[in-house]
Order: structure tokens, then sequence, then C-alpha cells
């Protein structure tokens, strides 16, 4: 990632919302395939979307994520499940990623992912979550996972073709030069039922050599690949009962080598990665401090490193900073309008938000975002509202830190 010049860059997280006809025809796809129609109507929403992208105020778009199509008419959920058809070894089971148990796996320290209904968060709130009123499980429909049954390989070259080769088109179409498309880590890549792999090890660095074509191609289209990586902080409320932090650090670090055999020799000025905590609407109070992992997160080899900073659960969190120092040609892109939350931040609070971190990293390596993605998150004119107060918020951090 390049440095800021004469202002507070602006990207956002990831996912947005789809529109009504790109929500249709993605359900249409599940039954008729993927028709010329199809492709057109992806491309020309593609365009439109780093339009209204740039109109916003946003310097680093991308594509929406309109390329990551589930298997079903949901946007919410695509970060994750959209590698399903870019895997091969995979084969469908009838588990509900939300309702049913999960098949649990070893790890280092003895630990083990526990299934959505058994994580910590979810057991102290039990009645709120359980409690259709909360609005906790508003977003969550019944989604079946695959299993990993034999030997996991990248099938999907064709389609991350497609979703840089859209982004390119819309780029040129705004005028605009940078941009990034986001891909499945090596870490949340394993968080499938696994029936082939003997360990944990072996199923990571698989799933490392397979997405690693995916990161390279993005890398080669001359765009920006965003890792998208919960699975170093989320996991943590997976583990029931809780571990200790010693036990913790083993297990994400098995997941750091294997994103970093992933990215080797690629280069990290066009690699960011992308944390949070998991980002469902619920109180998550236990969620691991950023602190605790920082270290951890920033062994990566990327260029920036996304997180969340605008969630009131981790807002507090911009100190570590005043003890971490940023490694020397990185940047951060702290998230600094929420997605958690239907109230649109005034700008003035983001401007606040981005010159804390402004204060202690530099100017030039702060690079204004969301905590994660807005598509499924809140209504697509809510999330509309949170990126102009993204960009006029980016707008008044620059007058006061360039002045």
């Amino acid at each position: 990632m390049s440095s800021n010049t004469d202002h507070i860059r602006v990207t956002h997280a990831g996912s947005l919302p789809r529109t009504p006809e790109l929500l249709a025809a993605n359900e249409s796809k599940d039954a008729n395939g993927i028709t010329p129609e199809f492709l057109d109507l992806l491309e020309t929403s593609v365009i439109d979307v780093v339009a209204r992208q740039r109109n916003l105020g946003i310097d680093i778009p991308n594509d929406g994520e309109y390329g990551h199509a589930m298997a079903s008419s949901v946007d919410y959920g695509a970060w994750w499940n959209y590698s399903f058809a870019r895997l091969g070894g995979l084969e469908p089971t009838n588990v509900d990623r939300w309702a049913d148990a999960e098949v649990r796996r070893s790890s280092p320290g003895n630990i083990v992912l526990t299934s959505f209904p058994d994580r910590r968060d979810r057991q102290k709130f039990n009645d709120a979550y359980n409690d259709p009123s909360s609005g906790i499980l508003a977003h969550r429909k019944s989604v079946t996972q695959p299993k990993i049954a034999g030997p996991l390989t990248y099938t999907g070259h064709d389609l991350v073709q497609s979703d840089a080769t859209n982004l390119k088109k819309g780029l040129d179409a705004a005028g605009l030069s940078e941009g990034f498309v986001a891909a499945l880590s090596p870490g949340s890549c394993a968080r499938v039922a696994n029936e082939y792999y003997k360990t944990d090890e072996e199923l990571l660095y698989a799933c490392a050599d397979a997405m690693r074509e995916e990161y390279k191609a993005i890398i080669d289209a001359g765009l920006t690949v965003q890792l998208d990586d919960p699975s170093l902080a989320e996991s943590w409320d997976q583990i029931n009962p809780e571990p200790s932090l010693e036990d913790y650090l083993k297990f994400i670090q098995l997941r750091v080598e294997a994103t970093k055999w992933a990215l080797r020799d690629l280069p990290q000025e066009q690699i960011r990665l992308h944390v949070c905590w998991g980002s469902w609407h619920g109180p998550h109070t236990t969620d691991i401090p950023f602190a605790d992992i920082i270290d951890s997160v920033l062994q990566i080899n990327a260029g920036a490193y996304s997180f969340e900073a605008a969630n009131v659960r981790h807002e507090h969190e911009w100190r570590i900073w005043e003890d971490t120092k940023l490694p020397e040609g990185k940047s951060i892109i702290p998230g600094v309008v929420s997605h958690a939350t239907n109230v649109v931040e005034h700008p003035e609070l983001v401007a606040d938000r981005i010159e804390r971190f402004a204060r202690l990293v530099g100017r030039e390596n702060v690079i204004a975002s969301t905590d994660c993605g807005l598509g499924g998150r809140v209504h697509p004119q809510i999330a509309i509202a949170k990126l102009e107060a993204l960009g006029q918020g980016a707008e008044l951090a620059t007058k006061r830190l360039w002045k």
C-alpha cells in the first residue's frame, strides 16, 4: 500500500449491499447456471458500485464483493461461502452453519473449535440470542456448509479473473487507479468440517496452497488483495471453555505461519489483511483484546492492516498504538465507521477517530475505513449514509492534519 501524501485516503472493508436485481440474478443463477445475461449484469453492477464509491469519497474501492455469490440470494455470509464454489475436494452436507454442531478438530494446546450455538458469547447471552425480537440473529439464514473429503485444490480461476476484470473496468470508468479484491485467508478457509487431512497443520497448509492461487491472480491483475481473516481474533470465542492465552497464541501462530507461506514472494505493497471479531450483531463480551494478538497479526507480511476500531467493544483499543510500533513501510486501516449499529456516525466523530490514529502512527500511514463489510449488516440506505459520513470525516481530518 502506498502512503498518503496530501490527504487521508478512504476505503472500506469489503462487502457492499447488492442491488435487488443482482440478488435476484444470483438466485436464478443457482437454478440456471451462469448465463451471458448474468455476466453482463455482474459487470455493469460492479462498474456502477465503483462509481458510487468514488462519488462518496472512496479512494480505494472494490467490487462490493459482487462476484462472491453464495448459494442463495442472501448477501450476508458471502465473504466465506463464496470459496465453496472455488475449491475442489469439498462435498455437501446437511449441516447448518448457525444451528447444528460442526465436526470438531484437534488443534495446538488441545484446542477445539465449536459451532456457533456453543460459542461463549451465545452461551452467556442465551436468552437474548434465542429471542427473535433482540435483533441479534436478524441476518441469520439457514446456510449449509460442506466438508473436506479429498485433497483441496483451487478451481476458481475463471471466477477470480472475472472479479479482477470487472473491478478494473470499474476503476477505469471512474478514473481511479487503485482497488482491492477480498479473498479468504487460509485460517478462515480451514473453518469447515474436515474428514480428509490428519492434522490441523496439514489442513491449514493445504488451504494456504489452494488460496494462494487466488491471491496471486488478484495481484497479477495489478490489484490489491485483502485477506479476510477473522480466524485470528474470532476463534477465541469459538473455544469453550476459554483457553489460556498461551495456548491460544500457539493456535493462531500456526495460522499466521500458513498465511505467511501462502504469501511468500508476493509483493506486500499489494496485500492488506483484515482482522475482525466475527462482526455479528451481538454483545461480544467474550472477544479477545486486540493487544493480546497484535504481535501475531503484525507478523503477516501485509502492507496494511485493517481492524475494527469504531465498534464500541473495541474503540478504546486505539491506545495500543501508543506502545506498539507500526513497522516501517506499513499502514493501518482502522474502522472509523461501524457496521454494528444503524446510527450513522457524525463526520466530526469520524474525523476525531482518524486523528487519534494519525497522531500515533503518522498521517501518511492511516487509511480510513469501515469496521467490517456493510453488505447484509445494515439497510442499503444506511450503508450509503455511513460511507458518506466516512468520506466527509476523512475530509475534516485532512484539513486538521494538513494545516
